[in-house]
């Protein structure tokens, strides 16, 4: 068993391409060695900014010998068979045997391949990965040909073991493969040879380079939150910058200054975004005022006065750059105070959302007709909900956002508060974009949550209606993202309503309103220039509107088509639904049983019945009544089909030969007595509970009964009493829709 250590030293790897790097280079490698017939006990990769490395432990010394047998075309086949055969096995035709095969005789081809060295097959899959290697960007300098993602210096290639190490040998464009490598660029930049991933892990320590990324992030935030507690502040989290920071250096030096004064009154994420974005720089909070008022930068360097050159220099640029972000900030408070936050929205008549949806106006037009219709559902004041609508993309104008467009919506809180609007209404600014993802917090507050509601309704009905809807793994409009945010505001904050009839409210809203680029038709999107929807309207159906105001009443033409989006949305609705009850535990046919219930567009109330259906299936009542259910069912359909009529009606106790045939009857009447009531009242668990009592009258009737008797008189009475089994059962839910 021998370990193998790989470097690959070049100009600096940009640190966002370092981790996936990493990955690639371990698959690549001991991919292509297994591949090879080679057998290794662990691997591990790690870089830095100048190199990436690869060590392999337990690597065995030598392939095993291969003796493969294979069957070729009959001896009576075609030439081309023939030839294609020993094409296939690299051998010739005085090299095959010949042996019997059934009928016939059949070539047989044995290929015995001998056992190579490890030497040989590392340096093979290590030439295959570098001029392979798959970088997001790559380059060529010189005069070779060979492409990396900056010029490659130098290849370490090193196989050791007890007897010693030997240098694998490699040429790769005229790079030779060696034992050496070298430390720093500016602390420790002689080279230095090596003779082990031990020996080559201290001796880079030696020579002021930190190879293990993780260490490096672990001694930066160690240092950054030691000095910032020793300054009175503490470092504000940032797993992102603190990964990215890691990856450009290799020996961290933690260094920390204070921003000027006259920059403290910015907001604080403007502070904390400026100094990420433009000098990968760690905020710093006064944990008593909330402000930003320091800074930790990182240096690749350990110079002689402690970094004091280094930050005078780093302070200058910043001061510069928050100059920057300060005039900005002060240049959207003037425009707030003079025409207000609706004022500087009006700048988004001029920006287009989609060419076939009109433009930035357009859309807030609808999403604030859609926000006071949705306002009543969850608890809103309309007016309220309107208003926060109208300004909610204001910021998107600002100057601030233009520099930092993460800062949408955040800064939309800060122009409303500065321009006297409520607070709910300030806070939609930046709540109606929420959630973003997964584990992205869901807005309670009720304008909040109607704003972020007609925002993506919006979204997702527009992008319907013209068309583009996502299609396999390509969803260039996060358009699945914006259903399940519109799913988890809806659950999280027990929205009651059908989500279709939203969806309709949006067509008709839409269709009275102006747009600057394009008409919302599901077909076809005609750019003309038309001041309304409501003129495309009436140039396909030739219809007017009526005196009370209502739709319109000949409107088949045009509502037909919209009717099939509405149809076809509501489905992706449920899709994602799905996705996202599975997530939390729940069986994809319960799901599918209560989607097919009415009202299934009522996604809280849907996803209530799911859950008690779910729990109550988890219960041994649960499955064997479901069991006793699919048997009445199966039983009733037969003999509906065999008689060609269906028994819906008509059982009578009179008729009940057996004594578990008049409990089963008292049993179906006191659960339909509390199933109904309790349905009625949404409570799902109490209706479950009470089927849950038919399972054992159910039970005992099957083993008591023939169903289809001779007397026709008991046979379609029993058969009718099946009925109402199917129906009491059916009415919780399709229960034709459970597996097992």
């Amino acid at each position: 068993m021998a370990d193998l250590l790989i470097e690959l030293f070049s100009e600096e790897i940009p640190a966002r391409m370092q981790a996936k790097a990493r990955t690639d280079l371990k698959a690549l490698v001991t991919d292509g060695l297994v591949a090879a017939g080679l057998t290794y006990a662990g691997a591990h990769a790690l870089s830095t900014p100048r190199r990436l490395v690869l060590a392999i432990d337990g690597l065995t010394a030598e392939s095993r010998a291969v003796r493969e047998e294979r069957k070729g075309p009959a001896t009576t086949a075609p030439e081309q068979a023939v030839q294609g055969f020993l094409r296939s096995t690299g051998l010739t035709l005085d090299q095959l045997e010949v042996r019997d095969a059934g009928k016939g005789q059949a070539y047989f081809a044995v290929i015995e391949k001998p056992g190579r060295k490890a030497a040989e097959i590392v340096a093979e899959v290590l030439e295959a990965t570098v001029r392979n290697f798959p970088w997001p960007k790559s380059m060529r300098w010189g005069s070779g040909a060979l492409r990396w993602v900056r010029p490659l210096h130098s290849i370490l290639c090193l196989l050791s073991d007890e007897s010693g190490a030997e240098v694998v040998p490699l040429d790769i464009d005229g790079i030779h493969s060696g034992n050496a490598t070298r430390g720093h660029r500016f602390l420790a930049p002689e080279a230095f040879s090596v003779n082990s991933f031990e020996d080559y892990a201290a001796k880079l320590k030696r020579a002021k380079v930190m190879l293990d990324p993780e260490e490096r992030a672990g001694h930066i935030w160690h240092d950054a939150t030691n000095a910032a507690f020793a300054a009175g502040l503490e470092v504000v989290e940032d797993r992102g910058l603190l990964t990215e920071v890691a990856g450009l250096v290799e020996w961290p030096v933690v260094l920390m200054g204070r921003i000027g004064e006259e920059f403290l009154g910015l907001p604080p994420e403007v502070l904390q975004t400026s100094m990420k974005e433009h000098q990968k720089f760690f905020s710093c909070r006064n944990p008593k005022t909330g402000r930003i008022e320091g800074f930790v930068t990182v240096a690749n360097n350990d110079p002689a006065d402690h970094g004091a050159t280094i930050l005078k220099g780093n302070q200058k640029v910043l001061s510069a750059r928050l100059s920057d972000a300060k005039f900005f900030w002060e240049n959207d408070l003037r425009t707030v105070r003079d025409v207000g936050l609706e004022g500087m929205a009006e700048g988004l008549a001029h920006v287009t959302f989609h060419n076939k949806l009109g433009s930035q106006k357009d859309r807030i037009g609808r999403i604030e007709a859609l926000a006071r219709e949705i306002a009543p559902l969850v608890g809103a004041k309309p007016d309220l909900a309107a208003e926060a609508a109208r300004v909610a993309k204001a910021d998107l104008q600002s100057a601030m956002v233009g520099e930092f467009p993460e800062l949408q919506g955040t800064m939309g809180v800060y122009y409303a508060k500065a321009a006297g609007l409520p607070e709910a209404v300030a806070d939609a600014c930046k709540a109606h974009y929420q959630p973003l993802g997964p584990s992205d917090a869901v807005p309670t507050e009720p304008v909040s949550v109607a704003v972020a509601l007609a925002d993506k309704i919006d979204t997702l009905t527009g992008f319907w209606a013209i068309d583009e809807k996502p299609t396999g793994s390509k969803d260039p409009f996060a358009l699945r993202r914006a259903a399940l945010g519109v799913i988890r505001l809806v659950l999280g904050n027990d929205v009651r309503g059908g989500v279709a009839s939203i969806i309709e409210r949006w067509f008709k809203n839409a269709l009275h309103m102006p747009i600057s680029y394009g008409q919302v038709r599901p077909d076809t999107m005609v750019l003309k220039s038309r001041p309304t929807y409501l003129d495309r309207f009436v140039e396909v159906t030739g219809s007017g509107e009526t005196d009370d105001g209502a739709f319109y009443e000949d409107h088949r033409v045009l509502w037909e088509e919209f009717d099939l989006v509405v149809k076809d949305l509501l489905a992706f609705f449920h899709d994602r639904l799905k996705v996202h009850l599975r997530d939390e535990g729940i069986r994809h046919d319960v799901i599918d049983a209560c989607l097919a219930m009415p009202g299934n567009d009522d996604l809280t109330l849907l996803v209530k019945r799911a859950e008690a259906l779910s729990e109550f299936l988890k219960t041994d009542d649960g499955e064997n009544l479901i069991q006793g259910f699919k048997r009445a069912n199966n039983i009733l359909t037969q003999a509906e089909e065999k008689d060609g009529v269906e028994y819906s009606f008509g059982a009578d106790p009179k008729f009940a030969e057996d004594a578990s045939e008049r409990t089963l009857f008292a049993a179906l009447d006191k659960a339909e007595a509390a199933i109904a009531p309790a349905i009625e009242a949404e409570n799902f668990a109490a209706a479950m509970s009470a089927m849950a009592s038919l399972r054992a009258p159910i039970d005992a009737f099957f083993e008591a009964v023939q169903v289809n008797t001779d007397n026709q008189v008991v046979r379609r009475n029993r058969l009718n009493l099946l009925s109402r089994i199917r129906t009491i059962c059916l009415s919780v839910a399709d229960l034709t829709k459970l597996e097992g």
